[in-house]
Formats: structure tokens, C-alpha cells, sequence
């Protein structure tokens, strides 16, 4: 058995235990502890693109959640630049903020974010204030997370991604087995973008401003004239290079027509071209 396969098989049998009797148990910390740094350092994932597509790793979650029963309350506190002021926050031992230094490549403009521990960001990611990226997270390099903008637990995002301020990407800790979201690679979201339970986003796919994705709404596909939903087996998922805005759709019934209802869906209006291109090209003086 290797060292990976030894590491998941600890993980599952301590995360089966409960609580108090995990309180009582170093080992079960120190198994954490070397789960964790490989979160840290991207060598461990929540979920991971092979070549049948996109694969969830529970086990990932269950150390994640293995933390949080091992976990003590305890005060953290922050300078806050005044002298003999500082912020201070209540959470488990076990998750602390997550430490960077130069040798790290990111870029963490100063400003009220936050990132826990955990979580990856590779070289050349930029955060800009206030922004935050929890436990789990996945964060590839040249990705800009904006101001306002959520990373929620164990989500997936790809290199040369921008969220743009007010993104909203959901986390998904429990059930265990479920998807993550999952935005892939050279992505543009909008401004005040909302994408939630275990939704993918393929590579190249440009979603529009105040676009809202979630296993409940259709998405519908003006350009290829078909619908997009999430099944009882898989995500919804957003094709590769779709151009995804928000639209409406008429509500059928007597009280509908008489008040004019209609209701909230995105809709897939074209797939990236060159003009496309153009209008979402990254500023690389920005990073």
C-alpha cells in the first residue's frame, strides 16, 4: 500500500469516530496534520479532472470534516495597524488563516481578505480586498479573485479564471460524495455571479453579469436550441466556450398571462468568438 492510499485509509477510519472520542486521540491529530499540508501545497484535492471527467474525492471531504471534529475553539487575533488594537475571531484550532510568504508567488492586496487553511493558491493568483476562500478550495494559477468575491469549500477553479467582484461560488462539504463546483480553465464570471450546487463550468464559458447557476433552473441553449439541466446523475454543466447571460421566461396559467409573470433563467446566447475574445482578454499589467 502506498503512502497516498495509507493516509486515505486513517482518514476514513478516524473520520468514523465521533467527536469526544477523537478529543482523546494524538494520532488522529497527527494524521490531520499530514492531510493537511498536502491540501496546502495542492498535492491533495476535493475533486480532479481525469480522462473519464471530473472525479470526486470523498475521502478529501471526510479529512476536511475529520478536522472539524478534532477541532478546538480558540481566539485568533489580527493586528489591525493601530497600535495596541487588534480584531479578534473565534475558530477551531485546526483552522487557522492560511500563512503565505513571498516565496508563495500570491498576491494578497491588503484590505480585509481572508483565506483559510487548507485551501491552495497557486503562483500568480491575485486576491483583491475584501475577497475570501475557504477550506478545501482549489484555486489554479493566474486566477483573479475580485472584491466581494467567494470561494466556498472543496469549489475548483481553474487557471486564467476571473470572478469578478460580488462572485458568489458555492461550497459543498456534505453530503461527502457530492460535486463540488467546478469552474475550469481561462473562465470570465461576472460581476455579482452566483454559481451553486456542484455546478461545471466548462473551460473558455463566459458568464454574464448577475447570471445565477443552480442545480434547480434550466439553462437554455439559444445557439444550439437545447436545454441544460442537472439529472439525477450528473451536474448541471455549462458547455465549453458557452456565453451565458440572464434572462426570462414566460409563466403559462390565467394569473400569469392577466399580471405579464415571467420568471428568472439563464440563457446561452452565443459561443465565444473573436469579438468575444476581445471583450474578456485579460489585463496581465493587472497580475
Amino acid at each position: 500500500m502506498g503512502a497516498y492510499d495509507a493516509l486515505k485509509e486513517r482518514i476514513l477510519e478516524y473520520g468514523a469516530l465521533g467527536a469526544r472520542e477523537l478529543q482523546e486521540m494524538d494520532a488522529a491529530r497527527e494524521v490531520f496534520a499530514e492531510f493537511k499540508a498536502l491540501l496546502n501545497d495542492g498535492s491533495v484535492r476535493a475533486a480532479e479532472k481525469g480522462e473519464g471527467g471530473w472525479r470526486v474525492n470523498a475521502w478529501v471531504k471526510q479529512g476536511i470534516l475529520l478536522g472539524m471534529k478534532l477541532g478546538r475553539l480558540e481566539e485568533g487575533r489580527v493586528e489591525t495597524g493601530v497600535e495596541g488594537s487588534s480584531f479578534a475571531f473565534i475558530d477551531k484550532d485546526t483552522w487557522p488563516l492560511k500563512s503565505f510568504s513571498l516565496e508563495s508567488g500570491v498576491r494578497i492586496v491588503p484590505g480585509g481578505s481572508s483565506v483559510r487553511d487548507g485551501s491552495y493558491l497557486a503562483p500568480s493568483v491575485v486576491m483583491m480586498p475584501p475577497a475570501y476562500v475557504n477550506v478545501g478550495a482549489y484555486v489554479d494559477e493566474g486566477t483573479m479573485i475580485d472584491s466581494h468575491a467567494l470561494v466556498g469549500s472543496c469549489a475548483q477553479v481553474g487557471k486564467r479564471v476571473h470572478l469578478s467582484a460580488g462572485v458568489q461560488v458555492g461550497g459543498v462539504l456534505e453530503p461527502v460524495g457530492a460535486v463540488p463546483v467546478i469552474i475550469e480553465d481561462d473562465v470570465m464570471v461576472g460581476g455579482n455571479c452566483g454559481i451553486y450546487e456542484g455546478t461545471i463550468v466548462r473551460e473558455r464559458a463566459v458568464i454574464g453579469t448577475g447570471v445565477i447557476l443552480n442545480g434547480s433552473t434550466p439553462v437554455y441553449d439559444l445557439a444550439r436550441g437545447t436545454v441544460h439541466r442537472r439529472t439525477e446523475d450528473s451536474p448541471l454543466v455549462i458547455p465549453e466556450g458557452a456565453v451565458v447571460v440572464a434572462g426570462s421566461r414566460s409563466l403559462k396559467g390565467a394569473f400569469a398571462d392577466e399580471h405579464g409573470l415571467s420568471i428568472y433563467t439563464p440563457v446561452i446566447i452565443k459561443y465565444r468568438d473573436t469579438r468575444t475574445d476581445a471583450a474578456t482578454a485579460l489585463e496581465d499589467a493587472l497580475r
